[in-house]
């Protein structure tokens, strides 16, 4: 059942890094038709620099999920793939869980800001003045969709954590292999790993 839940969240997050990427793209390009505008016809797009900073802001916390699910977030590693697996379990699990009360605090203020926004109707100061509580809705969305994702890893990986099933919480939580990431990057596709994680033994 666990299984089956980390699958449908990593369906949710994926069409949420889809539906970011796109609305990134649109700005990328309301930006870049502005610029033209401006250079060429004197004419420009009143708040393109605006709204394409809402999309980042609240994009980004889009693919946040997505980042987790997949154990992408930078992580410094040096002496992480020398500790027995036990030990870099439970440091894993660890993380997770100072993650959690991090991002627990964090939603919690985004929820406060986003409230106070809806009730006092807030605008910007350009001349444009957006609702704020409209960018802050999906920024505070995509924040709320990270916490819940998290705490289904978080409790996953410290369920596998205490029936000993160290693979389970490295493939969860656990700093991706070279061999792990090659298959992500290239998804398998004639890529061939030799015994080892040398990047040698690749073709």
């Amino acid at each position: 059942m666990l299984a089956n839940i980390h699958n449908r969240l990593e369906i949710v997050s994926r069409w949420a890094v889809w539906v970011g990427g796109a609305a990134l793209m649109a700005a990328a390009l309301m930006v870049t038709v502005d610029v033209l505008a401006r250079k060429f016809v004197g004419i420009t797009m009143s708040g393109s620099d605006e709204y394409s900073g809402y999309v980042f802001s609240a994009t980004t916390t889009w693919a946040y999920s997505f980042c987790l699910l997949h154990r992408s977030n930078v992580r410094i590693d040096a002496f992480y793939s020398l500790l027995p697996k036990p030990v870099a379990a439970c440091l894993d699990v660890v993380g997770c869980i100072l993650l959690f009360y991090y991002m627990s605090v964090m939603t919690y203020y985004a929820g406060i800001s986003f409230g106070n926004s809806w009730q006092s109707n807030s605008v910007s100061i350009t001349t444009l003045g957006t609702p704020q509580w409209i960018p802050q809705l999906f920024w505070f969305a995509g924040l709320l969709l990270f916490l819940i994702t998290l705490v289904f890893v978080t409790l996953y990986a410290t369920l596998s954590l205490f029936q000993r099933n160290w693979e389970l919480v490295a493939k969860l939580i656990g700093v991706p292999s070279i061999a792990e990431v090659m298959e992500e990057e290239t998804h398998g596709q004639d890529v061939v790993l030799a015994t080892g994680d040398g990047a040698e033994g690749t073709r």
